[in-house]
């Protein structure tokens, strides 16, 4: 756990960067970078660090972004 945690402080400002640059909204921004840790965490035990940490998060992070857009159908 203490290994997450310190993955969450170091990368959280980027994901919600990220997250704030496809959405231009800061609100969902920080309510889907919320979703991406949560979504790491319940899958992190299938990293296996072929890729950095912060590349594995953003693509999760690309993932919670257009499953929000399927389901408020705003990507459609």
């Amino acid at each position: 756990m203490e290994k997450f945690e310190t993955i969450y402080r170091q990368h959280y400002k980027g994901v919600y960067s990220f997250l704030y640059r496809l959405s231009g909204d800061s609100d969902l921004a920080e309510e889907l970078a919320q979703e991406t840790f949560y979504q790491a965490f319940t899958g992190f035990h299938r990293f296996r660090g072929k890729c950095g940490i912060f590349t594995w998060l953003a693509a999760i992070a690309k993932h919670v972004y257009y499953k929000y857009l399927r389901q408020n159908k705003l990507g459609a």
